[in-house]
């Protein structure tokens, strides 16, 4: 499954790469994953599998601002504000509906998203512990350390002991 990722990933790299060549701009991010969504739509139903989330700042005539697309190998195209992929994404939709809040500092921000990750990692068994956060602006992206939760499963489970036995010291003290 990671392969038909990078190959997709390839792929629409070098047609992203020729367009800016051939037109001298860059190609707007969600006419990229409408590029990718079109170019997968004769794989539907085999055996490709592809779940891509393109991210990005535009900065053209018609649109100026972040932008966020997510196009899945039956050719889905989806374009919004916030966007999981993935088989724990149902998860992280938990903690991101909870936790997002238009106008937060970007601190607050990667809270929500490493709880958001976390959870979709900690009940997912096929996912990893790793979390890469990207910090998109109009000045360009940049990558954040990338962070091993598994120090964070001991921390969280610590965390819901000891609320738990607040509960019970209280139930036993009244």
């Amino acid at each position: 499954i990671g392969a038909d990722c990078m190959l997709w990933e390839r792929i629409l790299t070098r047609e992203l790469r020729l367009y800016q060549l051939r037109n001298r701009r860059r190609l707007r991010i969600g006419a990229a994953a409408k590029l990718l969504s079109f170019m997968l739509h004769p794989f539907k139903g085999t055996d490709v599998c592809v779940a891509a989330t393109l991210c990005g700042w535009d900065i053209d005539e018609r649109h100026s601002g972040p932008s966020l697309c997510y196009v899945c190998s039956d050719g889905t195209f989806l374009h919004g504000d916030l966007i999981s992929v993935g088989s724990g994404s149902p998860y992280a939709y938990a903690v991101l509906d909870d936790g997002v809040k238009w106008g937060m500092d970007v601190d607050e921000a990667v809270a929500v998203a490493r709880e958001a990750v976390y959870r979709a990692t900690h009940r997912d068994a096929y996912s990893g512990n790793n979390v890469d956060l990207f910090h998109i602006t109009v000045h360009g992206w940049r990558r954040r350390n990338r962070e091993d939760l598994k120090e964070d499963t001991y921390c969280f489970m610590l965390i819901k002991i000891m609320s738990v036995l607040r509960i019970l010291y209280r139930s036993v003290k009244k």
